[in-house]
């Protein structure tokens, strides 16, 4: 018996009691009061489907989302406010269940259930996540609010047209005839041949690549050092983004605002890295504000998945032969959303062990936010 058959004999039973018939029969089937009223106006009327139909045209409940236009929207706030690894919120891998956010919609009016959430947020383009080990060391207890701190922060400056950037330091690659994990398409039979063991070569060395990714242009820097890894090579990297890219964007703005991990040369507690903000600052003029990742969660920076991953994929199965064919591989990633990178080599020499005395670590114009202001923190020109 289809739903029409039972809203029908329903419907018989009701105009057979006569007085009263509908509430006894919803009663005993438990049938709403207005499905069995329906068909006892369809049983009147004489009223027939369209052929091969069990519900009129138009008929059946409509979708949710076309009662309610703001359901994508209440579902997308409620799993970005706790998104776990880009605070900005692009990052689509939601921590809460499907049961749980329906169960949230209830409490703001939206009887959705999880089945529904569940398809909105494939069609929104998240997915469920299993565990990765790619955690470095024990959550903060703090974590999930300085996420939203940054979050909070970067909105602020894309609504007032300022600049965020995301960086960090991509893994040291190898330059020379070695594997790179992956694969290309080439003639059967003969595949690109390259050395059995990764000792490293010393005229070639090693490349750091050093990245700079503007959320919300959807384009990147990455300057590539031929030395080491250091606060000044990272702060230099950034000053390049400002001189090819950012100064041409953002004319007037009145601040930076930088997403960086809590370690590395671009360290919550490494000193350089602050001194070389501040002489950075004072020649363009601007504060920077910056904000830290918290401890274990470096893997979430932003440039991971919107710049680094694609260079990878870019390169894959290719030898890095020279300095050159690193630079011209990252320069020529792109994805289908736009991504745009340009990259330049770095030949400076970068020294290792440089100290920060106190007398000039303090001389550093630093204001610290009340919420962990050894995270977050604004640098501002010292210029008179």
């Amino acid at each position: 018996m289809n739903e029409r058959d039972k809203r029908l004999w329903c419907a018989n039973e009701a105009i057979f009691i006569s007085r009263g018939g509908v509430s006894i029969v919803s009663r005993a089937t438990q049938v709403s009061r207005s499905t069995i009223i329906k068909g006892v106006k369809e049983l009147k009327e004489n009223k027939k489907p369209a052929k091969d139909r069990i519900r009129g045209v138009g008929g059946g409940r409509k979708a949710l989302r076309k009662i309610n236009n703001q359901l994508t929207k209440k579902i997308e706030n409620l799993v970005d406010s706790t998104s776990r690894g880009d605070p900005e919120n692009p990052l689509r891998w939601t921590s809460k269940s499907t049961r749980n956010i329906s169960e949230e919609l209830k409490k703001v009016g939206i009887n959705a259930s999880h089945a529904l959430v569940a398809r909105e947020l494939n069609n929104m383009n998240y997915s469920l996540q299993a565990n990765k080990k790619i955690l470095e060391g024990s959550n903060h207890e703090d974590r999930n609010e300085q996420f939203e701190f940054i979050n909070n922060k970067a909105q602020n400056f894309l609504k007032e047209a300022m600049p965020v950037i995301s960086v960090d330091t991509k893994k040291k690659e190898n330059i020379g005839k070695y594997k790179n994990n992956g694969k290309e398409y080439s003639k059967k039979g003969l595949p690109t041949e390259v050395n059995t063991y990764d000792f490293v070569n010393k005229e070639l060395g090693k490349v750091s690549p050093y990245g700079v990714y503007d959320i919300d242009k959807n384009n990147g820097w990455v300057s590539v050092g031929v030395s080491s890894d250091t606060a000044e090579f990272a702060v230099n990297s950034i000053k390049a983004w400002w001189n090819e890219m950012g100064s041409k964007i953002y004319k007037d703005t009145k601040a930076i605002y930088i997403n960086a991990d809590g370690g590395g040369s671009n360290g919550s507690r490494v000193r350089l890295w602050k001194v070389k903000l501040q002489e950075l600052a004072n020649e363009i003029n601007i504060d920077i504000h910056v904000s830290h990742f918290p401890p274990g969660t470096s893997k979430w920076n932003k440039i991971e998945h919107k710049m680094f991953s694609f260079i990878s994929k870019n390169w894959r199965g290719r030898p890095l032969l020279n300095r050159a064919t690193v630079v011209k591989l990252i320069a020529n990633t792109s994805t289908k959303a736009g991504l745009k990178i340009k990259a330049r080599l770095d030949t400076k020499e970068y020294r290792v062990g440089i100290k920060t005395t106190d007398d000039d670590f303090e001389k550093i114009s630093i204001f610290k936010e009340d919420f962990h202001g050894e995270w977050n923190y604004i640098i501002s020109p010292q210029n008179v």
